[in-house]
């Protein structure tokens, strides 16, 4: 039932898995054959499924006897029901005509009668069960044995015998193994019952232990076999009564070597007689057997030993060891345990095309390893070119067609069994092509590459498709003369070559290729005939390889020339290996013969040959295997020990050299043994090589002996051990009870240690074998140390002083421990006091060298003033860093005063500390040094990059990363690099710079539906980092949908009309109103607006416009801030805008253009901004906005701070007023620098301060303006447009926090001015450079606020910041010159106007003053 169950689920699950299969549609010719459940067809196929068809039940091996009738069971299940048919000894069995033999309804086999006799044996042998279904397949069963038991013959008799009353006794009846089951006992010709002291051996033996008077009497066997029963010899057994001597050991029954299934039951017979009765024990493998708590080990009547239900463990080697107390004998016998076949996987149901390749899979295993063959509906496979049995078990089937269907069998034997399993094999038919054009042939099909044993074809596309990139291709070949054919596939679509493996050399065979688009399969091309190469003409194997054995460590290997070959042979190499090891050596041989020495004695190697010609290794021969020598033993034997038995006999034990040492098989052992004096004669006694155990009688009273082993081979005798003595006892003394108390026990302590004395037991007629010393703390059971019975002190070591020991003294035999004897001790105290402890070196130092260096200096004072070492005093210095929390510190020692550390990981905050140590005294350890390591650059990429597509923005992604793993310091910028081919070269890839402090960037404008590759590379102050792994990701196809579509092309031109209109519309308007005012401003509105710009604004100088402007001053009674208005025509000033680098070409001098644009840019710069980082790869060659950098007034020390400016989510960029005040960053000035006032950092400083910001304007609140306006003479269009700019932005953007520099002066009235910068080049400093104090001016009526911003060039690229000059406030007369050096750049009319202008504000400057 359970295997219906499963056949119904696989028949389910197929059905299931088609249906699936159809509608995903047809799959390609060339795809792997679908494995169960699995069919590739399509609409239109007929649909195929599996069948179940399969053994409920199969025959068994049957044992019968003649006469009897057997049924031979077998019943198949399929649907519809198959057909039975027999088979005998692989013959088909003709059940109509057979009288005796017929088939029964479920198809098993009944046979009436069983035929049977010497010369006639016709149902005797093997059958196997056949089961078929027409237009399906056949499948067999296992193969069952039939057994007729024979005639009974009788091999041995039951004798006539006696035995002792107590002893045991054994009566033979052993016949035929066929019959064994079949015999019986009789006693004076009445049936015996048989019970736990009469038993019968497995081969028929009667067991009868411990014999009484009521076993004497006639036995005889008897065996009934279904004829009449026959009767062997009767033979009388005598039960004798005890005479009460001894007799020697003899064994009866020994136990012989077995061969048993897993499962079955098996019993080791070992029957033993003598006087005292033996008793029997059992072990294995040299370990003792308990029979007594184990569940399947059972000791039978007489000795024998019973294992039930067997298994693999159980195998080994056996030994019956028979023990009355004056002898020991012993037997051994080897159990062998075999398995039957069982399949660790079977084949499974397959799917396949024609032409295709399959693999049926079949792994077995049992013991001994099964043998294992296939079977195809029945019948044999025989392996051929196109049936092959791969990797020991597999059936490879190639070239499909339409005959190969049905079913597959896979059948393992061996001695103990078989066992088969079967699947089905169903050849599909291609499903007609699908409505579409199909491909023509491939055009110019040709052999590129002709070797021996591949072929590597090209094509050229149809000409129904030229491109052909999704076209797939399927490659068919057979050899010339064979309807055969075989399939290979290209690998990926487009692909226009093969390569063709494992053909035949010198041989032809016909191509022909065939394409497949998504409607199915084209044109063949014309078959194309190809002819392999020859294959080169290597050396066969060498004939007649022979070795044998020259001495114990040499071996002589022969051979002959090889009878195949083209071309001289050049030499030969000879490859050996020791049996049991995988490590093989070679040697090379000119001649036919060789030596090979230093091998290893009694020890088996294998060897083969290759012989070598011009073309190289020829044909290994079969390895051959051969074992050196056997040789004396090259050690003694192990564990040598004595036990005094009495006085007049010892007992030796040994165990055998070790296995290394043994040099061939130990045949024996000498022992030899004198007395202990020295003119004594040697004794030799030689033993068995199986026995460990010797028992030397007939010495002498009180007397001291020494013994000596050897072991021997059969070539002599090797070394012996070292004498070890023993005394026999004065007296037979008695051990049939323990010793008595010990006379005497004396114990003396000292610090550590305790010696104690004793003297023997008074009663001197018990044996003493040692004596037993017991000690501990409060407990004389914490430790227990036995020594040998002649020992009359010991000294008990490691302990622990100022301790209270008690310790207790017994003697002992092999009866047991006697009677205590108690002592209590109390350890000396230590005298010797404590080292002072040494000052801790002081001064701890770490200095940094590098990135993993750190060198650790300090003092001693404990050392003279030069702080020489002139003694053995060492230091150790510890180190340790707090990241992870959890680090073990790490030591090193050494004997200066400093220690270079090293392997230290880069921009580490690690600990260190020191101690000294001179002799026993050490010092603590010294307060702590602590130490950051130099930063490295990065040596991991980023990780986890991923790529996602933005949702309603198609042509947007989103690139996401983590920061590397080894960042080796702070991350100051990311570069992404992407490129719609992964093989372009570096400097071909688009690049993306990112701040350092970002881990998401968007790109914009990508192409859609193309695949794009994307890189990240991470940069601290040290350089780049290496490139994380391309990361693929294909951009989605356009979408109709109204969410999110792209703009369409009209409403993109509108909205460009519309802004550029606004621009256009506002600059007009913008300088409308600048001419406006300026041709109106009078020389008392002059007046007021100085006024007014001392304390609001600030003025412009009108000039000629080539002169360079100085920019303004705003002054503030409560700030000075620092705002540059006007701009340089400097052809290359520092803050024109830049083009972004697109990739490492891109990187061009800077850009100072300065066109009408520029509001247009502010207003894109806006939205690329509120997209959250985000930039666009077409289009990207825009300018870089101003960097506008206003100052606050701050109380003194002059410094600047840069602070990253941090993006969040929102369209608005939001700062924290925390980070924008931090004294830690970049310093363009402070009071320590080596920089004078004005001076410009180096560019590699600037480089290595500056960090790599966004564009992000935002606003700084100001108090509202006053009541009083003023307005500029004239408006500079720049000025302009970010005006027009911030005052649209500004709703949006108030309340935000700005990041800017901010500028500490050391007096509030001193001047701060920002000159136009220079192109870069070496920083210069100009003393007499002019700095003059300038008003600002403020915007119109508008109540809004002022704007500063500090707007700086990104995409993730270190720009120099702006140098900032500070000089000292000039003096009065500094300012006049300033003024007089302006006034040749005005016109004649101005200049009144001017110098009244500058009286007013040197007025309201002294009122500031003094106020």
């Amino acid at each position: 039932m359970a295997a219906e169950r499963g056949a119904r689920r696989l028949l389910s699950t197929s059905s299931f898995w088609l249906y699936c299969l159809l509608l995903l549609g047809r799959r390609a010719p060339g795809a792997a054959a679908a494995r169960s459940g699995s069919a590739p067809q399509s609409p239109g196929a007929s649909i195929r499924t599996f069948t179940p068809f399969y053994f409920l039940v199969e025959p068994v091996d049957t044992l019968s006897v003649r006469g009897s009738s057997v049924i031979l069971n077998c019943s198949a299940y399929s649907e519809p029901s198959p057909k039975i048919e027999w088979k005998k000894d692989g013959t088909f069995l003709n059940l109509v005509s057979d009288d005796r033999r017929q088939l029964l309804p479920d198809g098993s086999l009944f046979i009436s009668n069983v035929v049977h006799s010497k010369h006639n044996k016709p149902d005797e042998g093997y059958y196997q069960c056949v089961a078929t279904v027409e237009s399906l397949g056949t499948i067999v069963s296992r193969t069952a044995k039939l057994t007729v038991a024979g005639l009974p013959r009788f091999t041995s008799q039951p004798e006539p015998s006696s035995v002792y009353a107590g002893n045991s006794a054994i009566l033979n009846c052993e016949v035929n193994a066929d019959l064994v089951p079949f015999v019986r006992w009789e006693q004076n010709r009445q049936p015996l019952l048989l019970d736990d002291r009469v038993i019968k051996l497995p081969s028929g033996t009667l067991v009868i232990s411990n014999a009484t008077e009521g076993d004497s009497g006639l036995y005889r066997c008897v065996v009934e076999s279904g004829g009449p029963p026959k009767y062997s010899d009767e033979a009388e057994l005598k039960v004798l009564p005890d005479p009460e001597v001894t007799s020697h050991l003899v064994f009866l029954k020994q136990p012989s070597p077995l061969v048993r299934v897993i499962g079955q039951d098996v019993v080791l017979p070992c029957v033993a007689s003598g006087l005292p009765t033996p008793a029997i024990k059992w072990m294995k493998n040299e370990e003792a057997l308990d029979t007594e708590s184990s569940e399947r080990l059972v000791l039978l009547s007489g000795g024998s030993l019973e294992i039930s239900d067997v298994t693999e463990d159980d195998a080994g080697t056996y030994f019956c060891i028979a023990d009355n107390g004056n002898e020991t004998i012993e037997a051994q016998a080897e159990l062998t345990v075999q398995a039957q076949p069982e399949f660790l996987k079977q084949p499974t149901n397959i799917y396949a095309h024609e032409s295709m390749d399959i693999i049926f899979e079949c792994e077995v295993t049992g013991k001994p390893t099964p043998t294992v063959k296939w079977v195809k509906n029945g019948d044999m496979v025989i392996p051929s070119d196109y049936f092959k049995i791969v990797k020991e078990h597999n059936l490879q089937v190639l070239g499909l067609v339409k005959s190969d269907e049905g079913f597959y069998q896979c059948i393992a034997e061996n001695d103990v069994g078989n066992a088969q399993a079967g699947a089905q094999l169903i050849i599909l038919e291609h499903a007609p092509a699908t409505t579409g054009p199909l491909p023509s042939a491939p055009r110019d099909v040709v052999a590129s590459l002709v070797s021996t044993r591949f072929i590597k074809l090209t094509w050229r596309t149809p000409a129904s498709d030229p491109h052909g990139d999704n076209l797939t291709y399927s490659v068919f070949y057979t050899k010339e003369g064979i309807a055969r054919e075989r399939v290979e596939n290209t690998s990926r679509p487009g692909e226009m070559q093969v390569t063709i493996q494992n053909l035949m050399p010198a041989t032809v065979y016909i191509f022909r290729v065939m394409a497949q688009n998504k409607h199915g399969s084209g044109e063949s091309s014309a078959p194309l005939r190809v002819e392999t190469q020859p294959e080169v003409q290597l050396p066969g194997p060498a004939p007649n390889i022979r070795a044998y054995a020259v001495s114990p460590t040499s071996i002589t290997v022969m051979w002959e020339t090889p009878l195949s070959g083209n071309g001289e042979i050049q030499n030969y190499k000879l490859y050996y290996m020791e049996k049991g090891t995988d490590k093989e050596q070679d040697v090379d041989v000119s001649s036919h013969s060789y030596t090979i020495n230093g091998l290893k004695k009694y020890t088996e190697y294998s060897f083969r040959v290759v012989a070598y010609n011009k073309h190289g290794p020829g044909v290994s021969t079969q390895d051959v295997a051969v074992r050196t020598l056997s040789d004396v033993p090259s050690a003694a034997p192990q564990n040598l020990s004595l036990e005094v038995r009495n006085s007049k006999s010892i007992m030796i034990h040994w165990q055998p050299p070790a296995p290394a040492t043994q040099n061939g098989q130990i045949t024996g052992y000498k022992i030899r043994y004198r007395k202990a004096s020295r003119k004594s004669d040697v004794t030799e006694t030689l033993v068995s090589g199986t026995q460990l155990s010797q028992l030397i009688e007939g010495l002498d009273r009180g007397t001291e002996y020494n013994f000596r082993v050897a072991a021997l081979t059969i070539n002599g005798t090797g070394p012996a051990t070292d004498w070890l003595s023993a005394e026999t006892f004065e007296s037979d003394l008695d051990e049939t009870r323990v010793p008595e108390v010990p006379s005497s026990l004396h114990v003396r302590p000292l610090v550590t240690s305790i010696v104690v004395s004793w003297t023997p037991p008074e009663n001197q007629n018990i044996v003493v074998r040692g004596y037993a010393i017991g000690y501990g703390i409060g407990s004389p059971h914490a430790q227990t140390i036995k020594v040998d019975y002649k020992q009359r002190y010991y000294t008990i070591e490691n302990l622990d002083p100022s301790s209270h020991y008690v310790i207790t003294l017994k003697a002992f035999n092999n009866v047991g421990e006697g009677i205590p004897l108690y002592e209590s001790a109390v350890t000396r105290p230590h005298t010797v006091p404590d080292p002072t402890p040494m000052m801790p070196p002081v001064g701890v130092q770490a200095s940094i060298l590098s990135h993993d260096t750190i060198r650790i200096t300090w003092a001693d004072n404990s050392l003279p003033k030069h702080q020489k070492i002139t003694d053995s005093r060492y230091y150790t210095v510890r180190w340790k860093t707090n990241i992870p929390a959890n680090t073990k510190y790490k030591n090193a020692n050494a004997t200066t005063l400093s220690y270079l550390v090293t392997g230290l990981k880069p921009n580490t905050l690690y600990e260190f500390s020191v101690m000294v140590t001179k002799g026993r005294r050490s010092s603590t350890w010294s307060m702590t040094a602590h130490g950051t390591t130099f930063e490295l650059v990065p040596t991991s990429p980023p990780k986890d990059v991923t790529v996602v597509s933005k949702e309603g923005k198609p042509k947007t992604i989103i690139v996401n990363w983590q920061p590397p793993s080894e960042a080796n310091g702070k991350i100051t910028g990311y570069i992404i690099y992407y490129s719609t081919d992964v093989n372009a070269e570096i400097h071909d890839w688009v690049i993306e710079p990112v701040v350092g402090n970002r881990l998401t960037h968007q790109i914009q404008e990508l192409t859609l539906d193309t695949p794009y590759y994307f890189k990240i590379q991470a940069r601290n102050s040290k350089g780049m980092g290496p490139m994380s792994e391309a990361v693929q990701f294909r951009t989605p196809k356009g979408s109709n949908s109204p969410h999110g579509s792209p703009t369409s092309p009209l409403d993109s031109n509108m909205l460009l009309v519309i802004i550029v209109s606004v621009g256009v519309i506002t600059i007009v308007v913008v300088v409308i109103i600048a001419v406006f005012c300026t041709r109106r401003t009078t020389s008392h509105q002059k007046k007021k607006r100085a006024a007014c710009k001392s304390v609001n604004g600030s003025h412009k100088y009108k000039g000629n416009s080539k002169d360079v402007k100085p920019p303004d001053l705003w002054i503030h009674h409560e700030r000075l801030e620092l705002k540059p208005i006007d701009k340089s025509p400097d052809p290359n000033p520092i803050m024109t805008d830049t083009p972004i680098p697109r990739n490492s070409q891109d990187i061009t001098p800077v850009d100072n253009s300065l066109d009408s644009n520029i509001h247009q840019r502010r207003n894109s710069y806006r939205g690329h901004e509120s997209e959250d980082s985000m930039s666009t790869l077409a289009g990207r060659r825009g300018m870089r906005p101003k960097m506008m950098m206003p100052f606050d007034s701050q109380p003194p020390q002059p410094v600047i701070s840069a602070h990253p400016i941090h993006s969040l989510d929102n369209p608005h960029h939001h700062f924290h007023s925390s980070s924008l005040a931090s004294p830690a960053r970049s310093h363009l000035y402070h009071p320590g620098s080596p920089w004078p006032i004005g001076t410009s950092m180096s560019l590699s400083d600037r480089a290595n301060s500056t960090e790599s910001v966004r564009n992000t304007p935002s606003t700084d609140t100001m108090p509202a303006s006053s009541s009083q306006t003023c307005c500029t003479d004239h408006q500079d269009p720049e000025g302009a447009t970010s005006s027009s700019y911030l005052a649209s932005s500004q709703e949006e953007d108030s309340g935000q926090s700005l990041p800017t520099a901010h500028v500490r002066p050391s007096h509030p009235l001193k001047s701060f001015a920002v000159p136009a910068i220079p192109p870069p080049g070496p920083p210069t400093y100009d003393p007499a450079l002019p700095s003059t104090p300038l008003l600002s001016q403020q915007a119109l009526n508008h109540h809004i606020h002022s704007v500063k911003t500090a707007s700086i060039g990104t995409l993730g690229r270190s720009r120099p910041p702006m140098p900032v000059v500070v000089p000292s406030a000039p003096e009065v007369q500094e300012t006049t010159r300033m003024l007089e050096d302006s006034e040749s750049s005005y016109e004649p009319d101005e200049l009144t106007k001017e110098m009244a202008h500058l009286e007013g504000l040197m007025k309201d400057l002294n009122a500031i003053t003094t106020a």
